[in-house]
């Protein structure tokens, strides 16, 4: 399968779609996951699907992400250390996804990017999210070896603080975050940190934190931002009061879609952050979830991802977030994502990630 510019037209696009439905569902290469149902579709997924709407013919596998054996999701022609990553089981329990090499070329198209955002060439970086089971750990480790810096972690358990949130334990929830910050502050206190990578809520709780906002005040050159949702309040409150020196980006992305980063403000933005997924290998889309029909740009839909990747191929997954379909930028082809929410429910708890 051949390499596509993330900045690809139409016809790329529609290149990179046969090729992928050629590869998933030949029988020499594709997985056990998808040729066993392929049967039962009702259409020929090589000849029958010809552009990205075709691709809602396709059910929404999800669901079956939660239990099916990890191996027969790899494809037969597949290459290269498989790894496999968990979601975050925000919604039941986790999502599981295969990886070779596809998420390393997304996360250093994502390093590429931060060139374009005025992020330093090189430093120390300091990791406040989770590691593993989420690819997550992996993703920022790469960006940040792309980039020339050493890499410093704090893992976290998002899993754990959403059920003792669910739970009503608020004070145990309280007690984590504190965990989490004794380790931030004995890095920082040590170590020189040039970059963080850190989740909204996190941050607030850091920079109430003196010892720990502080020495990163003076220090930070760039702060990447992901995990959870940060409105135009937030994000001018951190760009221009807390963090005036640092460059900051957000990235949006989950373990099934990839990450998509911010790309530059543009003038005549009305959105402060605008992401753009690493088309076409993903190909977000901001839809009526009744119809899974686009909505007219600057409106609100839901999230419906197509995961075009070598590793593995996820069509017509509906997300649980919502967003604003924003128009391509200058000189580009592909939509972006502006002003994520969580679908509202009972079951859903964003907490620190």
């Amino acid at each position: 399968m051949s390499a596509v510019d993330a900045h690809a037209p139409a016809t790329e696009l529609g290149r990179h779609l046969q090729e992928t439905l050629d590869w998933h569902f030949d029988p020499a290469t594709g997985s056990r996951f998808w040729l066993e149902l392929a049967g039962g579709l009702g259409f020929d997924p090589r000849s029958d699907i010809r552009s990205i709407a075709d691709l809602r013919r396709f059910p929404d596998v999800g669901e079956l992400l939660r239990t099916v054996p990890a191996e027969d999701l790899i494809p037969r022609g597949g290459t290269g250390t498989y790894e496999v990553f968990d979601s975050g089981g925000t919604t039941g329990a986790p999502k599981r996804v295969v990886d070779a090499t596809s998420r390393v070329a997304n996360a250093d198209w994502c390093a590429d990017v931060l060139d374009l955002h005025g992020f330093p060439a090189r430093g120390n970086w300091l990791h406040i999210a989770p590691c593993g089971p989420h690819v997550v750990g992996r993703t920022v480790r790469r960006i940040a070896a792309r980039r020339n810096g050493l890499f410093f972690t704090v893992d976290m358990d998002p899993r754990w603080v959403r059920k003792i949130l669910a739970d009503g334990r608020g004070d145990l929830a309280d007690e984590y975050v504190e965990h989490v910050l004794d380790q931030m502050e004995a890095i920082v206190a040590t170590q020189d940190i040039r970059v963080l990578f850190i989740t909204p809520p996190m941050l607030e709780a850091a920079c109430a934190r003196p010892a720990i906002y502080e020495p990163l005040s003076e220090r930070l050159e760039g702060l990447l931002w992901a995990g959870t949702s940060a409105g135009p309040e937030t994000l001018r409150l951190i760009e221009e009061t807390l963090f005036p020196k640092a460059r900051v980006c957000g990235i949006y992305g989950n373990t099934l879609m990839g990450i998509a980063p911010q790309r530059p403000r543009e003038p005549g933005d009305e959105q402060p952050c605008v992401f753009r997924p690493y088309h076409p290998a993903s190909v977000v889309e901001i839809v009526d979830p009744d119809t899974r029909d686009l909505v007219a740009y600057g409106e609100r839909g839901q999230v419906l991802m197509h995961l075009l990747f070598r590793d593995m191929f996820l069509p017509n997954i509906l997300e649980r977030d919502t967003a604003l379909r924003i128009a391509p930028g200058a000189g580009d082809v592909v939509d972006g994502i502006a002003s994520v929410l969580p679908i509202t429910t009972e079951e859903i708890v964003e907490g620190v990630y």
